[in-house]
């Protein structure tokens, strides 16, 4: 990957980061104050041993003395993994077990009631939720929302053996899904079909009810398959081809249009994947594949119109990785567009986060799963979602989806994160008894080990995903 880039993504996750942690601890912090809680230190990222600023360092407090009284030291750490807030009288990742020893104090958070305290807890999750909300309002009020209406795919899609099984024909359209309208072509499709019992699509201009699979769809199977479960009907049209490719050498030009490959009859990409794709991955993956196959499989004889309607016909190897060297043609659909007034986006805005909430939230139960552990991951992977050039539009969308993941991670009932703490007072709200220190120590230390394993899961998948390839590993 080109260092500009690396460079320009790296940046868009710090300042991303930046602003969600101070706004995490933000929420906190606001709590606490409302309630008269004394807050002994904001920092945003981890200040292990030492940090990069601090309102406490001898310079700043002689530019400003005023921070040297103040009860709260405000710093910057080095390690960006997120950020803290250390109060009064509260048992967290600090294991101030000293403080925790001393009389309880009237400013301190164990002096608080139960209901001052859940809301100091929940504070940074809240401020995540309203964050998302405020960006995505601002968002649809500035640029309003661009999509493609789904009926505007008047072709359809192609579906794969699977979803023909299901009842799925090619050219069907998906337009409802338990009976809420399907507006537009989108990535959450797959998810509103996975979660469906009925899905309707509309058939040769007639709406026509299929019944899904009473367990449902498995999302993460589905994303996954080749041929994929449904794609948009492309007509096998190449849009460019790769300098010194074998496409390029066989005389394969731009606006060429592929008819067959090795005697199979080929319409669209769709075809392409599963009549000529699968079945070569199925040779190469059989236990039987010898070396020979494996040099068959690389020849390709290829049928094709040229841009100016001539058929021809060329033989020529495939590269390494068994491509033509092609890119696909892809079909320019009718995009709509519309915009919000100031009063109009903060209801829409609601909704729209609303939306991804309830996503995500759906997509934890594959998480035990051995394909959703695989799918966790760490920075790397925040990162590789950002685009490689600036784009404001595109920063602020994934910084509110980011936004709403914080909120939705940190509200987990795990030891040690905002959820596993609101649990333990839910627990002495109920049975009017808290917990021993000894026990909230206990409990502190697990849940870390819970975060650092689920960090290291992270970090390695994405090792496995970005570092390994390319390094060729």
């Amino acid at each position: 990957m080109d260092i500009q880039v690396i460079a320009i993504k790296t940046l868009q996750v710090l300042c991303c980061l930046s602003i969600l942690v101070v706004l995490h601890e933000g929420g906190h912090f606001g709590f606490s104050k409302l309630f008269k809680v004394r807050v002994e230190k904001f920092y945003m990222f981890f200040n292990y041993k030492f940090h990069l600023f601090s309102t406490r360092d001898k310079w700043f407090t002689r530019l400003f003395p005023y921070f040297k009284r103040n009860e709260t030291e405000y710093g910057i750490g080095w390690i960006p993994l997120g950020g803290y807030v250390k109060i009064a009288g509260m048992i967290d990742e600090s294991m101030d077990t000293e403080q925790m020893a001393q009389p309880a104090k009237a400013d301190e958070f164990r002096s608080q009631k139960v209901w001052k305290r859940m809301l100091i807890l929940a504070g940074g999750v809240l401020m995540n939720l309203l964050t998302a909300w405020v960006i995505y309002s601002a968002v649809l009020f500035t640029w309003g929302h661009d999509f493609i209406p789904m009926r505007s795919l008047e072709k359809g899609f192609q579906y794969n053996e699977y979803a023909h099984s299901l009842g799925f024909e090619d050219g069907d359209i998906p337009v409802a899904a338990d009976g809420k309208p399907i507006v537009e072509y989108a990535a959450a499709n797959i998810r509103t079909l996975s979660n469906a019992a009925v899905v309707t699509v509309l058939r040769q201009a007639q709406e026509v009810d299929i019944t899904m699979p009473e367990e449902g769809l498995n999302m993460l199977e589905v994303l996954e398959m080749q041929p994929a479960f449904m794609v948009p009907y492309m007509p096998a049209v190449v849009d460019s081809v790769q300098p010194g490719s074998p496409a390029m050498q066989a005389g394969i030009v731009r606006g060429s249009r592929i008819l067959a490959v090795n005697g199979v009859e080929i319409t669209t990409w769709g075809d392409y994947d599963s009549r000529v794709v699968l079945r070569r991955q199925d040779v190469l993956e059989s236990p039987d594949c010898t070396a020979a196959d494996s040099l068959r499989m690389r020849q390709a004889e290829v049928v094709f119109l040229t841009p100016d309607g001539v058929c021809d016909t060329t033989a020529f190897e495939l590269d390494a990785n068994y491509l033509m060297g092609v890119t696909r043609q892809q079909p320019q659909y009718e995009l709509a567009h519309q915009s919000y007034s100031f009063f109009a986006s903060i209801p829409a805005g609601l909704q729209y986060g609303w939306r991804v909430l309830s996503g995500y939230v759906n997509d934890l139960k594959y998480i035990p799963s051995k394909k959703g552990a695989q799918s966790v991951g760490s920075f790397v992977t925040i990162g590789s979602i950002f685009p490689s050039a600036w784009d404001w539009q595109q920063f602020w969308m994934l910084t509110a989806f980011i936004s709403i993941i914080l909120a939705v991670m940190n509200i987990l009932p795990i030891p040690g994160l905002d959820g596993g703490q609101l649990v333990i007072l839910c627990y002495e709200a109920v049975t009017g008894h808290a917990p021993s220190d000894n026990v909230m120590l206990w409990l502190e230390r697990i849940g870390i080990v819970m975060i650092m394993g689920l960090m290291l899961l992270g970090f390695g998948n994405d090792i496995v995903r970005f570092v390994l390839p390319a390094f060729n590993l």
